[in-house]
């Protein structure tokens, strides 16, 4: 049976859960366990594909097409698993599912209420989980904070689950935050009393708390939430703020956190094994000269909405040994700036990464031409792939009026249309091109050699538009070679500009498949290519680097 350990957050949001739950899947994928995670999301939305970038962040796609949390790309990132759809669970997707059995019938004769319907269709998707992935541990986030109304059935079914599955079963962490008053120089624990105090009234008891603290924590402060919270004062741990996340595991490590977690939950180690992240962690504390990296995007404001693209950079530039720097450019800004030119002259390299509509495109246009014309490397990703078709067809061939059908419906030159598929639907939610996908690379391409000259790779979409392939054999002859293609041959998966150190675009989102023990080969191959160019004083085609 797989054992289950719960986190939940109190006192304020954003406390750090998500990396708390990846750290702790690391330190016992360490020790030789097998993990899977889940996301409960108190919203009401099915998922967050529909939400603005601007309040969920990035949405995070899995393997098998669900649109999730961003929780869930440090759990795949940390401990390196492919998570599924089972991994991410919505109020709207549990009152859907029960009102959809209600409506069948499978409820007749009874009252439907919070307790126990809602709350057995959370505990099932729970146990989902863990008959899906068959896992040692099972860790399951509670989004949101302990008190909010819309959280309680969750916190609910947690707690029942202890009784259903076993004491000796069940887990619990609750993750609180310690302020600091400057006036006095002092912690302060009481908000974390008080939230435990929440648990407690609703029936849960945590077995460990993570004090998370810009300051150090005093053994004394330690103490006094051991007494008020009723826990073991080793069971009280601190997580000093960091600049690194992926410190984190081993910082949770050395404070006995996996020990805890294995004498509680009667695990049995198969030893342990952290050598690989401490090996990463070293070379990211000794990385050589920067480069510089522009992200040219619509929400730049909040940079959370391109995380995964984010990490992905750090992780290419751990293995070409590089310390990666982003500037964040609004695409918006190269629009209205006269000079607009200036503000990508000091970058090794260009990223143009995902979005929707028409906002900040023509800036985003200007980038790729930029990249184009000054041989900067360039890497588009969704989006950022038919930004640099738009691009070259308007500049390389001539069509001036050259356009996605998204952004002008009536452009005379639709090189980006709708794939036949999508062009008839009605519904936005869950409906777009979602999860893994074949694609087959043309062999001596530059993305063929970023792969190691691989034939087939499988890859995460997430979009309704494509490369219109009435335009495709023109844009060939002027240079821009589709590398990648579906297996009908239908679709273009990758483009890349023939006459370039490195101009490609992918129609997928690499990022979500990089590791910090293993960056995806396109980013790795861009960040090789951006270093090299720096290195030789100029920008030229040279070959990918994988050192």
């Amino acid at each position: 049976m797989s054992k289950f350990i719960f986190v939940t957050g109190g006192v304020v949001s954003s406390v750090g859960k998500g990396i708390a739950v990846a750290s702790t899947g690391r330190i016992l994928k360490s020790r030789g366990l097998t993990v899977s995670v889940q996301k409960l999301d108190p919203y009401l939305n099915v998922d967050p594909g529909t939400m603005s970038p601007y309040q969920h962040g990035e949405v995070f796609v899995t393997r098998d097409g669900c649109e999730t949390d961003l929780d869930l790309g440090h759990y795949e990132r940390f401990i390196d698993v492919e998570l599924t759809r089972t991994s991410n669970v919505t109020s709207g997707q549990i009152y859907s599912s029960v009102i959809a059995k209600e409506r069948r019938g499978e409820f007749l004769g009874g009252t439907m209420q919070v307790v126990p319907h809602v709350t057995n269709e959370i505990k099932k998707r729970m146990l989902d989980v863990a008959h899906e992935s068959k896992a040692d541990v099972i860790i399951v986030e509670v989004g949101g904070t302990v008190g909010d109304i819309e959280g309680l059935p969750f916190l609910e079914a947690i707690r029942q689950m202890r009784n259903d599955v076993g004491k000796d079963n069940v887990l619990y962490i609750h993750v609180t935050y310690l302020p600091y008053i400057y006036a006095t120089g002092e912690l302060k624990t009481k908000p974390t009393q008080h939230s435990v105090k929440e648990l407690r009234a609703i029936g849960i008891q945590p077995d460990i708390i993570l004090a998370r603290s810009d300051f150090p924590v005093a053994d004394d402060i330690k103490g006094k939430i051991a007494l008020f919270c009723d826990v073991q004062p080793p069971a009280v741990i601190p997580v000093l703020t960091v600049q690194n996340i992926y410190e984190v595991p081993v910082i949770l490590e050395e404070a006995g956190l996996g020990n805890l977690v294995m004498s509680q939950l009667h695990l049995h180690a198969h030893g342990m094994d952290l050598a690989e992240w401490r090996a990463i962690l070293g070379r990211m504390a000794d990385l050589k000269e920067p480069v510089q990296v522009a992200i040219v995007g619509k929400y730049v404001q909040l940079k959370d909405s391109y995380i995964s693209v984010r990490e992905a950079l750090r992780h290419a530039g751990i293995r070409q040994d590089r310390d990666v720097r982003v500037s964040w450019i609004s695409a918006e800004d190269l629009e209205q700036q006269a000079n607009w030119e200036g503000a990508l002259a000091s970058v090794n390299g260009i990223v143009v990464p995902g979005g929707f509509g028409g906002r900040g495109i023509e800036g985003m246009i200007r980038a790729a031409q930029y990249a184009r014309e000054k041989k900067v490397p360039y890497l588009g990703l969704c989006l950022g792939m038919q930004i640099m078709v738009i691009e070259y067809a308007r500049h390389v061939l001539g069509l001036e009026e050259a356009n996605s059908s998204e952004f002008d419906p009536q452009s005379s030159a639709p090189v980006i249309d709708f794939m036949p598929d999508q062009r008839h639907l009605d519904a936005k939610g869950g409906t777009m091109r979602l999860g893994n996908y074949p694609c087959h690379l043309v062999p001596g391409s530059i993305a063929s050699r970023a792969y190691g000259n691989g034939e087939v790779i499988m890859e995460r979409h997430r979009h309704r538009y494509e490369v219109n392939n009435v335009y495709r054999d023109r844009l060939i002859k002027a240079g821009l070679l589709p590398s990648g293609l579906s297996p009908d041959g239908r679709l273009v998966e990758i483009s890349e500009v023939v006459d370039h150190p490195f101009m490609v675009g992918s129609q997928f989102h690499p990022e979500f498949r990089s590791r910090p023990n293993r960056p995806h080969p396109l980013f790795d191959a861009f960040i090789s290519v951006a270093k090299s160019t720096m290195r030789e004083g100029g920008q030229h085609a040279l070959p990918i680097d994988k050192a």
